[in-house]
């Protein structure tokens, strides 16, 4: 074969190509061993090289080093076979700048069927590639954090090595009542806050570590360093304190802080099944929800235990999403007793749940799963409908008391529709508002501006109020000058350890609650020995299980007539 010839003919089939070609093409010809013998002016432009740079140098000065040896060895394996290459290659300029081109390489065949010259056409894709780019940032990237997003996360998921020995560490973290911060500061606060979440997070990790926010102020870290136990605590510790410093924003500062849930696996493991990240995840989140339990600020790791607690909640859930429907509360009563003569002066309405599945369930377990799927309004208002009620037909067959006493929710008393329902519900009844209490919680008046409206709302239509758990709550003691109180109720662990340190708490409570005029109850009284101490310090109500334990309103008529 005639080289000068055939290269010749090369350059005539070159110059039909480029003719045929548009001004944005970007043509070259390389020979057998990749050396460059000639470039177009399209070429130079967008490699900065001239002419005489790369005409005789190889292909790979242009190689930006973005892509794998192996990418590179199949292009040559195809077109060495005598097959046409299409790809998208990424190339370094020579100012040190990057740029894209779409790449076709043919490969020119000698008599023998093997190529022994090269013409690649190629076109700038730059502008593509980065708008690409910018499209998958945005897709794959947190907008305000920066950090991988749930779907960069996902995806994260799906390459991860299924098959790789290590002991992987799920971290997941969701920030204590930063509902709070949105509501009194607003939404670009909480933004601000949770960016500076995002950098401290950060700050607290490793390169190797991975962390993406899941939405909210929810976050996932995964721990890959074969970390011992006391090292992954040591590192949930550092991460909530470096959570609960203040956040500046202007000349205010705001706190938070954060809950950890933990899981880990020795892999490979069978335990978890295929889906053992997303399993790790399911149990990190369950052991977060302890933690959160707990009060917040803290780390908990998952345990079985967690799992089975998670699961019993998730089947309450399903069925007590019906049990108003079906009939299956009821109300038990439990008398108070006046302390001085001994007599019933009236009854605590508490609520109880037979379940056609799981049977009697506790009202500790039951009762938050009430508030936080929203149930405990309208289970709420029927409970007073019920109480108000038989409160009613007690006083038609003469069975006369003071008043009835039921707990409410925080969530329902901060309804907006709770005094009018209850109203409602007296009016209809037509049962006088002073034979009604209601018990609140300290914790329910934390915002004492709120629940003062709601309290002296009740006073005006003549309901009572009472303090129920007293001197367990996180309240300061001035809301008791601040609100018309009528009643607390001493908390049953006090009652329940009247050592000396008891006996002087129960002491102060009583002697307090006197010189303010309240009536004081004390609840859990179940020895003789107790109710002596409480007649001796003159308290002017009990009850508990010394008297009677939580009966049916029939068992209630009965009890009272013995009385």
């Amino acid at each position: 074969m005639n080289y000068t010839t055939e290269l010749n003919k090369a350059y005539q089939k070159l110059k039909d190509i480029e003719f045929a070609l548009d001004a944005s093409s970007i043509v070259a010809m390389t020979d057998s061993r990749g050396i460059i013998e000639y470039a177009n002016d399209k070429f130079c432009e967008v490699s900065k090289y001239n002419q005489e740079e790369l005409v005789g140098s190889n292909q790979s000065i242009v190689n930006s080093g973005f892509h794998p040896k192996t990418f590179f060895k199949d292009m040559w394996k195809t077109i060495g076979t005598g097959n046409v290459w299409r790809g998208e290659i990424k190339n370094q300029a020579k100012d040190g700048t990057y740029y894209w081109v779409d790449t076709t390489i043919v490969p020119f065949l000698d008599s023998d069927g093997k190529p022994y010259q090269y013409i690649a056409i190629r076109y700038n894709i730059t502008k593509r590639k980065q708008y690409e780019e910018y499209i998958e940032v945005m897709a794959y990237t947190d907008p305000l954090t920066k950090l991988p997003n749930r779907n960069q996360f996902s995806k994260w998921i799906d390459n991860y090595d299924k098959k790789s020995k290590e002991t992987v560490t799920v971290f997941f973290l969701d920030l204590d009542r930063f509902k709070s911060i949105n509501d009194n500061f607003g939404h670009d606060t909480g933004d601000i806050v949770l960016t500076a979440v995002a950098d401290r997070l950060r700050d607290c990790l490793r390169e190797t570590d991975f962390i993406s926010r899941q939405g909210g102020d929810e976050f996932i870290i995964i721990l890959r360093n074969d970390d011992s136990e006391e090292a992954v605590a040591q590192i949930a510790t550092t991460i909530l304190n470096r959570l609960s410093l203040p956040y500046k924003f202007g000349d205010t500062q705001t706190f938070t802080t954060a809950s950890i849930g933990i899981s880990r696996a020795v892999l490979p493991t069978d335990d978890l099944g295929v889906d053992f990240v997303e399993n790790l995840i399911k149990n990190a989140d369950t052991a977060m929800y302890h933690a959160k339990k707990q009060g917040g600020n803290k780390y908990c790791f998952n345990t079985a235990h967690q799992n089975v607690v998670l699961e019993r909640n998730y089947e309450i859930d399903l069925e007590i999403k019906e049990a108003l429907h079906r009939g299956e509360f009821t109300i038990s009563y439990q008398p108070i007793i006046n302390l001085k003569n001994n007599k019933i002066v009236g009854a605590e309405a508490l609520l109880r749940w037979n379940n056609r599945k799981l049977g009697s369930v506790g009202p500790n377990e039951f009762i938050p799963v009430l508030e936080q799927n929203g149930l405990i309004v309208p289970v709420g208002k029927w409970i007073i409908a019920t109480v108000c009620n038989q409160m009613k037909e007690w006083q038609e067959q003469g069975q006369l008391m003071q008043r009835i006493c039921v707990n409410v929710s925080p969530i329902q008393f901060n309804d907006r529709n709770f005094v009018h329902d209850l109203k409602e519900i007296l009016n209809e009844v037509m049962l006088d508002a002073s034979y009604l209490e209601i018990e609140i919680t300290e914790g329910t008046i934390l915002d004492i501006e709120s629940s003062s409206k709601t309290v002296y709302e009740l006073k005006d239509l003549g309901v009572k109020v009472s303090i129920d758990d007293f001197g367990t709550g996180y309240s300061s003691l001035s809301y008791l000058k601040q609100l018309p109180i009528d009643t607390l109720k001493i908390d049953k662990s006090f009652i329940d350890d009247l050592d000396r340190d008891g006996e002087i708490i129960a002491n102060t409570i009583i002697s307090m609650g006197k010189n303010l005029n309240f009536r004081i109850i004390a609840e859990g009284i179940e020895s003789k020995e107790q109710l002596k101490y409480l007649v001796n310090q003159r308290c002017h109500e009990g009850q508990g299980y010394y008297f009677s334990k939580p009966i049916t309103s029939q068992q209630m008529t009965e009890l009272f007539n013995e009385f």
